[in-house]
């Protein structure tokens, strides 16, 4: 139970920067925690010098994010589900380009043609789906990602971690996913034995790390060792870490269902 002087009724309010980070402390060189894309929601308990602070709505992820950022709730409509998803002008792929939106994040729309006319301009169709589709496979929503830049604390707005990928790619098949991935493993999935085999989609859990895996051998995952989103042995990846640790894996899941 949490006592406090006082109280106060969060404000839902959503993302309408690109993307923004969401930083531990209310200062641009605190510590990057996680990060919301356009459209996702926050619900703001404080806001005070330019920061605000309160819980990302998916996933209840707490902390600061600059107050700029954020702007009146809407429902939305559809979802970006490739790395990036052109904004333009005008219903026409030759029209200018607005900005880009990141996989992820979150439209309010109506048909026209072959875009969907937003806030801002007009996404292609090809570029999003209807928030409540969901992907059959989560591990090719993660392959979307393959060489996207590492970036701690990102779920897809310039760069991913390696639990942002996870979460993003569960989210986007409909499964809901904590934020680090320490809760990821306490919290998702069944465990395997060690001597099970490994298949499509299995989770793999290092110290401080998570992947998935693409098949019963190769590991797909956001790391700093490459800096990268990358497909590579999964033994390859183990005898990177047994020098410093003593169990590089500490745990395997499944998710069914």
């Amino acid at each position: 139970m949490l006592f406090a002087p006082h109280y106060a009724r969060a404000e839902s309010c959503r993302c309408v920067a690109t993307a923004t980070t969401v930083r531990a402390r209310p200062s641009g060189d605190a510590p990057a925690i996680s990060q919301l894309v356009h459209g996702e929601g926050f619900d703001m308990i404080d806001k005070a010098g330019g920061w605000a602070w309160g819980r990302c709505a998916h996933d209840d992820y707490v902390g600061y994010i600059r107050a700029d950022a954020l702007g009146p709730m809407q429902t939305p409509t559809h979802r970006v589900t490739v790395p990036l998803a052109l904004v333009f002008a005008n219903p026409d792929i030759k029209a200018p380009v607005i900005k880009a939106l990141p996989i992820g994040a979150r439209v309010a729309g109506a048909d026209e043609d072959n875009f969907l006319r937003v806030d801002e301009g007009y996404v292609h169709r090809r570029h999003v789906a209807p928030l409540d589709a969901v992907e059959p496979d989560p591990v090719a929503v993660a392959e979307r990602l393959i060489g996207a830049p590492y970036r701690w604390g990102g779920r897809g707005g310039g760069g991913v971690d390696c639990s942002g990928l996870v979460q993003r790619a569960l989210e986007l098949a409909g499964i809901a996913a904590p934020r680090d991935s320490d809760m990821q493993r306490d919290q998702l999935g069944e465990a395997l034995a060690e001597d099970a085999p490994l298949r499509r989609g299995d989770l793999i859990f290092f110290p401080g790390h998570v992947g998935m895996m693409l098949d019963a051998e190769r590991l797909l995952h956001a790391n700093a060792f490459w800096m990268s989103t990358v497909i590579e042995p999964l033994d390859d990846v183990v005898a990177r870490l047994k020098p410093t640790h003593a169990q590089p894996i500490t745990a395997c899941k499944r998710i069914t269902g």
